[in-house]
Order: C-alpha cells, then sequence, then structure tokens
C-alpha cells in the first residue's frame, strides 16, 4: 500500500478547481451519553485545548471526566437539539450552501465548497478527501471563527496539516485566521443588533459574551482576548453607545484554573442583584448558534438574571445564515483567493489538461 496517498482513478488532464473548507467547531452525532462521550473524549483529548501534561491529563480525561460529563452534556444538548440534528450542523450547513451558491455565480473558474468539523462528523479529513476527489489543486481555508485562538483557529491547521501530510499531490494552501475587525463582520453583528432593538426595544445594557479560554493561554501570547476586546469595541462605536451601555464577558469555564475575566453568568448575576430590568447578550465568537449559545445564555443566564431579581435576559442570536454574513464571508473568502486562476488571476497555476494527459499517457505506455 503506497505510503502517501493520491485521487482515486487519478488522471493528469482532469479538470482542476479550487476548493473552499468551511470549518467548525463540530457536535456529538446525538444528544445521548455514547455520543457525548465519543465526542467529548476526542474534544478534550485536542492538546491545543487542554494544555496539561497528556500522561497527568489522560488520567483524570478517562478516570473522571469521561464517567460524569457525558450524561451532563447529554442531558443540555437535548435542550437545544431539532428535528434535523444539532443547531450548529444543521446552520453550518445552511451556510456553506450560502457560500457555495454565492461563489458559483462569482468566480470565473470552477469551485467545490465542503463542510468539515473539527470534531465528530462530518470530519475534517473527510472534507479534504472529498475535496480533492472534485478536482481541488488550490485549497483555501475559513475557520468559522472570527476571533483567533490557539484553541480553536490553530487546532483546525492542526487537523488540516495532520490530513495533508499524507497527500502525494499538496495543494496550494491558503489559510484564513482570523476576521475580528472585518469592517463588513463589524457591520453584520451591529446591524443584527439593531434589529433585535427594532422588534424588541434598546435593554438597558448590551453584553457581549465570548467563549473563555484560560488566563495563561493570554499571559503566553495568544491574541484571542485582545481581538474579542476589538470585536466588542468596534460594533458599540458603530451603535455608538457610551462606555456605560455596553461590557465584555466570557462564558464556558471549565475546571479550577483562572480563566478570561469578567465571567459571564458572574456578571449576570451581578447585574441581576442590581435590579436591571431588561439585559440584551449577544455572543459575537460565535458565527453559528449552539449549544453554549442556546442552552447556556439563552437558557441557564437567563434563569440566573431572573433569580438575581433581575427582568428579561434577551438573548440576540448568531448571525448564522444571514444574507449579509453569507455575503461577508464569501467576500472574505474571494479577498483571500485573488491571484488565483477562478478568482480571475490568469493562467498562473493552471494545466493544459490534454497536453499533460497525452503525456502521461505516453510515459504509461513506454513503461
Amino acid at each position: 500500500m503506497p505510503r502517501f496517498s493520491a485521487k482515486d482513478a487519478f488522471k493528469h488532464d482532469d479538470t482542476p478547481r479550487l476548493g473552499v473548507l468551511v470549518a467548525n467547531l463540530g457536535t456529538p452525532d446525538a444528544p445521548t451519553a455514547p455520543a457525548l462521550r465519543t465526542y467529548l473524549a476526542q474534544f478534550l483529548a485536542d492538546p491545543r485545548v487542554v494544555e496539561v501534561p497528556r500522561l497527568l491529563w489522560r488520567i483524570i480525561l478517562h478516570g473522571i471526566v469521561l464517567r460524569t460529563r457525558p450524561a451532563k452534556s447529554a442531558r443540555a444538548y437535548a435542550e437545544v437539539w431539532t428535528d434535523e440534528g444539532s443547531p450548529l450542523l444543521v446552520i453550518s450547513r445552511a451556510q456553506t450552501e450560502g457560500i457555495a451558491q454565492r461563489l458559483h455565480s462569482r468566480l470565473e473558474g470552477p469551485v467545490a465548497v465542503e463542510l468539515g468539523m473539527r470534531y465528530g462528523s462530518p470530519s475534517i479529513p473527510k472534507a479534504l478527501q472529498t475535496l480533492r476527489q472534485a478536482g481541488a489543486e488550490r485549497l483555501l481555508v475559513l475557520p468559522m471563527y472570527p476571533q483567533y485562538s490557539g484553541a480553536t483557529t490553530a487546532s483546525t491547521f492542526d487537523a488540516l496539516a495532520d490530513e495533508l501530510k499524507g497527500w502525494r499531490w499538496v495543494p496550494e494552501l491558503r489559510f484564513i485566521g482570523q476576521y475580528h475587525d472585518d469592517p463588513a463582520y463589524i457591520a453584520c453583528l451591529a446591524a443584527s443588533i439593531r434589529e433585535h432593538w427594532e422588534a424588541h426595544g434598546r435593554g438597558d445594557k448590551l453584553l457581549f459574551s465570548f467563549h473563555g479560554t484560560p488566563q495563561r493561554y493570554l499571559l503566553d501570547g495568544d491574541p484571542y482576548h485582545c481581538q474579542c476586546q476589538k470585536t466588542a469595541r468596534l460594533v458599540a462605536q458603530s451603535l455608538q453607545l457610551p462606555d456605560d451601555a455596553w461590557q465584555v464577558t466570557f462564558q464556558s469555564r471549565f475546571g479550577r484554573e483562572v480563566w478570561l475575566q469578567p465571567y459571564t453568568d458572574k456578571t449576570v448575576e451581578a447585574l441581576g442583584k442590581s435590579g436591571l430590568k431588561t439585559l440584551d447578550v449577544i455572543c459575537a465568537g460565535f458565527s453559528a448558534d449552539c449549544l453554549e449559545t442556546l442552552e447556556e445564555i439563552q437558557g441557564e443566564n437567563a434563569e440566573i438574571f431572573e433569580e438575581a431579581g433581575g427582568g428579561e435576559l434577551r438573548y440576540i442570536a448568531a448571525l448564522n445564515d444571514r444574507s449579509d454574513h453569507l455575503d461577508m464571508l464569501t467576500d472574505l473568502i474571494l479577498s483571500h483567493a485573488q491571484g488565483w486562476p477562478e478568482a480571475g488571476g490568469g493562467a498562473r497555476g493552471r494545466r493544459d489538461t490534454e497536453e499533460t494527459g497525452e503525456l502521461a499517457t505516453a510515459q504509461g505506455a513506454e513503461s
């Protein structure tokens, strides 16, 4: 068996094309304890996610975490599961289809677009193999994380490299690392907040809740915290909000280590105790609604706010498959694809498939 893999039934005169990989975190296959055990085993074993000495963490993960957490997580997933499946997967598929439609109409050359999840299905390796079969010789990767983090964006790159290092023909590669301050992205967030206010009235305070990471990641040089702050500041400026009308917090901490602060749940509780009537919350680091936005913010934190004495916590939906969001992501892809043939870059990178095929046939005949 060859050490390095290749496209099935490879032909030298195949028509090359651009491949676009839309990548997100992933989801379990079902809201059940066995499915969560499988998913969490993959997710929490990633050294980018949990930076703890491997032997020690393996003992904790398999001896404690995977014995207790799957059942609890399954109950949480059951709260948000739909008839079509996981919200993140359903929305990610819609996003991928919307991006593909836009690229097909705007690119000069052929393009294939696939969805790949870092954990679970459809996996990044499977998506890459599908793109290879479609003839992708140029590959552009869009991790759906506006703010760069080693635990998400870099982990996506790890999965990409792990798959590509086993290929005989590695495609030309471009990787979008972040878009936290892209003007069109900021405009989309601001528009979604304005629309929420037009429909429900403006709340007394706007909370930007981002997924947390251990504080030491920031101290070790991860730019995630700074990029979250910049995103929120730019959106607040676009909305012309005074400094006391908005705040940044961090959610979803895990374990006993100190994470980025202030914590969302503690802040929500304090605002409830202060007697705040309406609290609007947007999760500007999530490109699609998922467990952390729907169950944790819209559900759990809304209860915390009310029980602490507050009025109503109103969650502002993620950008999901909004038209302006898909337009923005398509523009982002096109800007990174400049110079490639499919994006109007001329003949550079094209193959004369007819001549290549004839030469390959001749070589085969001689052997």
